[in-house]
């Protein structure tokens, strides 16, 4: 009988049962979960390990993979280090921490942090040697997205980060996960431990694979459930290689699921299901649409079945649950909730016939003289126009509102013959459904937009 996930040291123990059918796929090399059960990719250096606080800096998300397996439940505390983290925090981040372990994939010289114990995880496994003494709760801190500066870290258990995973679901056939996250990011974690629990297979992203390559090696792979950011499959939409996978489950997260991303996925995937989640890595899970639309029903607010919690304050919108995290790691920020176990997470909502819809980030408004812009509305609005694939709203500098709105709009037929009646065709879209101070006063149409690693849409600050 398999162990339940919020037992202690729990993770490897979910690899037991598993068949020689279920594999991690990097890039370059491919891990039979069934080996990784009995066997190990640290060798010697495990029981080492055992009681530390140890940072997971990987340099390929495979490594990382079987790191996170192999040390919960042996590791005080798993800091998994984010992606994109600048070589210049990462003292601050070791000493907040309190790290005195580093697992690597031989990429770095961890002698020249200060921290002594440094071992190398590789895809070669060999039979475990030792046993570690003893199983511990251990710790997940990971770092929240959209800081700039020294990153947060907040501590998770593994009972919270996986509490809106049903163990053994059922499906109609075999599974194989995809992600165009990386497992580092709260949302492809979700996504890795969704393989591990639940019985399936799982292909990993990488940084430097070109979107066509990722999506072939998805077909290849047989993937049947797949999830991204909605900048993530837009950028797949775009691809001549979008058909080369076939997914049963399309899952998009992370940013606004607005209805034209939602309704060109169903064209290019009619065979799947299509759904988006809500999460964030400080609140955690906080619910699933599956209906095809955007947005939520206003009947979610309050209990939900999940023990999930929601209410709106303010516009925004706050998330109780046994999902939220701990706390931040270091002391030195405010509390994560409020008295009542709330997480404010920062996104507003607007409720609009029974249905409460995404806006923006309370962090990210635009000032049009005095009055307030979400980019993400003006994007919606936008992105409903046949010939638009994905666009990003920003502010311009002006000496009498303080800003302008200004959109960058990438075309779904690059040099399309009559741009310049397209750009009056969006004007005029955002003139019927956006007050005035919203509308943006130029549109700028490019070839690309930047991602981050995070998987959403690079914003400068507003």
């Amino acid at each position: 009988m398999l162990a339940r996930a919020d037992d202690a040291g729990s993770l490897r123990n979910w690899l037991i049962a598993a068949d020689r059918g279920r594999h991690l796929h990097g890039l370059d090399a491919s891990v039979t979960l069934a080996d990784l059960a009995h066997g190990t990719s640290l060798g010697s250096r495990l029981p080492e390990l055992a009681g530390r606080s140890v940072l997971v800096a990987a340099g390929d998300q495979l490594t990382a993979a079987l790191a996170l397996i192999e040390l919960d439940g042996v590791a005080r505390r798993l800091i998994l280090c984010a992606p994109d983290l600048a070589v210049e925090h990462l003292p601050a981040v070791i000493a907040d921490a309190e790290i005195d372990a580093i697992v690597t994939s031989g990429q770095l010289d961890a002698s020249e942090l200060g921290v002594r114990l440094h071992a190398v995880c590789h895809p070669a496994i060999a039979p475990m040697p030792e046993q570690p003494a003893g199983r511990q709760a251990t710790e997940w801190v990971m770092f929240t997205s959209g800081t700039t500066g020294a990153p947060k870290m907040v501590v998770h258990t593994l009972a919270g980060l996986t509490g809106a995973i049903r163990r053994n679901a059922a499906h109609d056939g075999p599974v194989v996960w995809g992600t165009f996250y990386d497992i580092r990011r709260y949302g492809g974690l979700q996504i890795f431990f969704r393989a591990i629990i639940d019985g399936g297979s799982l292909v990993l992203s990488d940084a430097n694979e070109a979107v066509a390559d990722h999506l072939m090696r998805l077909g290849r792979h047989g993937v049947t459930h797949v999830s991204g950011t909605p900048s993530h499959w837009r950028r797949v939409t775009m691809s001549p290689s979008a058909r080369a996978m076939k997914p049963r489950y399309v899952r998009l997260s992370g940013e606004i699921a607005d209805q034209a991303i939602l309704d060109h996925l169903a064209s290019v995937y009619p065979d799947a299901r299509i759904g988006h989640a809500y999460a964030s890595t400080e609140a955690g899970v906080g619910f699933e649409v599956n209906d095809g639309l955007a947005g939520f029903p206003a009947s979610m607010i309050g209990r939900l079945p999940s023990g999930v919690d929601m209410k709106v304050e303010q516009g925004t919108l706050c998330i109780r649950s046994n999902r939220t995290a701990l706390r931040y790691v270091g002391g030195a920020e405010a509390a994560l909730a409020d008295a009542e176990g709330f997480v404010d997470t920062g996104d507003i909502v607007e409720l609009r016939g029974g249905r409460y819809y995404f806006i923006g980030r309370s962090n990210g408004v635009i000032n049009v003289g005095g009055l307030k812009v979400h980019p993400e509305e003006v994007e919606a609005v936008i992105n409903l126009h046949p010939q638009v694939r994905m666009s990003l709203v920003r502010a311009r500098r002006n000496p009498i509102t303080g800003a302008l709105v200004v959109a960058d709009v990438v075309l779904r037929d690059e040099g399309v013959a009559g741009a310049g009646e397209v750009e009056q065709e969006i004007l005029r879209l955002c003139r019927a459904g956006l007050t005035r101070h919203k509308v943006p006063s130029a549109i700028r149409f490019v070839p690309a937009l930047a991602v981050a690693t995070s998987g959403k849409l690079a914003r400068s600050p507003a």
